[in-house]
């Protein structure tokens, strides 16, 4: 572990072995059900990762920001969805994508957005290119439609002549869920809503071919319902204790941590301080309602090793607290000796970092992450 002792800490690692499984793993069981998959860029962000968690046959993303379409795009995968409502201040991002030979899938969920869609691009050589998804809410998590409003058919109206590929949904609510007994009732439900809005569409004479689902709880029950026709996810290719807790990996798939420092003690209080502070892990707290609350994050070795009962209790700005779960005496890690992090969601305590140290069985790269929310040269000055 030379590599990891001369690292500037904090610092987040990436084993791309653990994550190429993981990817695998997930590929095959939604493939095997006959269903397309889309896996979402956002956790990792990583150009490098494409080739771990594409399928090489049939290279399609979901992105989260204009500038991840851009980075895909440049790095040659073309079949791109853009799971976030548009907005009009992207719509020239948008239309410049399409000239570089994106084909870029948005969504709208109300009629001002379809209405502004269909005035920038119907008509334009540009239509072609876009294609539009309705988004749908089917469990009252986020954005999208309700799949029996109304408004649904206002909405395929505004858009005018370009074309409803589908709808898509995002089971944000299955987060909630304590196991897979539990994740799976979701999945059914975000599964129903969503052909039912794209067969109440068809009733209506719209194509609506792609009916999509997804996210890292539910992908894996995927399938149950006919209907749909293709899944999203992202976090599940790298894991994180929330994950682990609901059964969607094993502690032991987590391939996402944070290399951090010990900086100190307070040996009447029983801590141990690191220089892996929020800033480096977030302060994201999502398995507090789970069976085993994490609080910041699990504690191991330099190797990846757990250290059993020992976690992460408290986060300061540039400071993270280490104690024991039960009280008891934490073990003797020296100044200076290197530790890694295990997050309680990846999303959140990658989004802190610039960059990943890939670690390989090769060897180590730095892969930098794409930031921000806007292409190149878009941004506000």
């Amino acid at each position: 572990m030379t590599l990891l002792n001369d690292l500037y800490t904090p610092c987040l690692l990436l084993d791309t072995e653990k994550l190429r499984r993981n990817a695998q793993r997930m590929r095959a069981n939604v493939t095997a059900r006959g269903l397309a998959f889309r896996p979402h860029f956002k956790t990792v962000k990583c150009v490098e990762a494409l080739p771990l968690i594409l399928d090489p046959a049939a290279p399609r993303l979901t992105v989260s920001t204009l500038a991840e379409a851009e980075a895909v795009l440049q790095a040659g995968v073309t079949d791109i969805l853009y799971a976030v409502g548009i907005a009009p201040n992207k719509l020239e991002a948008v239309a410049d994508l399409l000239e570089r030979g994106a084909d870029l899938c948005v969504t709208v969920d109300s009629v001002p957005a379809a209405e502004c869609l269909s005035a920038r691009f119907a008509g334009s050589a540009l239509a072609t290119r876009l294609r539009v998804m309705i988004e749908i809410d089917t469990d009252g998590h986020r954005a999208g439609l309700a799949p029996e409003d109304p408004a649904l058919f206002a909405v395929a109206e505004a858009l005018g002549p370009l074309p409803i590929v589908g709808v898509m949904t995002h089971a944000g609510e299955s987060y909630l869920a304590r196991n897979g007994e539990e994740a799976a009732d979701f999945a059914r439900r975000e599964a129903e809503g969503a052909v039912r809005a794209a067969e109440r569409l068809r009733s209506r004479d719209y194509a609506v071919p792609l009916v999509s689902v997804g996210s890292s709880p539910t992908v894996r029950f995927a399938g149950a319902v006919s209907g749909v026709t293709e899944c999203r996810a992202g976090v599940y290719a790298l894991g994180d204790l929330f994950m682990s807790n609901i059964g969607v990996c094993d502690p032991a798939d987590i391939a996402l941590s944070c290399l951090v420092t010990v900086i100190g003690h307070q040996r009447a209080r029983n801590w141990i301080l690191t220089d892996g502070g929020w800033t480096a892990l977030s302060q994201d707290r999502s398995t507090a309602g789970q069976s085993t609350d994490w609080l910041y994050g699990q504690v191991c070795d330099v190797s990846g090793a757990p250290i059993e009962g020992l976690l992460v209790i408290k986060a300061n700005q540039e400071h993270g607290i280490l104690s024991s779960r039960d009280g008891s005496a934490v073990p003797d890690l020296p100044w200076g000796t290197r530790l890694r992090i295990l997050p309680n969601h990846a999303c959140a305590m990658a989004q802190h970092h610039a960059k990943i140290v890939a670690l390989g069985p090769r060897g180590h790269e730095t892969w930098n992450r794409v930031g921000g929310w806007a292409p190149q040269g878009r941004s506000t000055p």
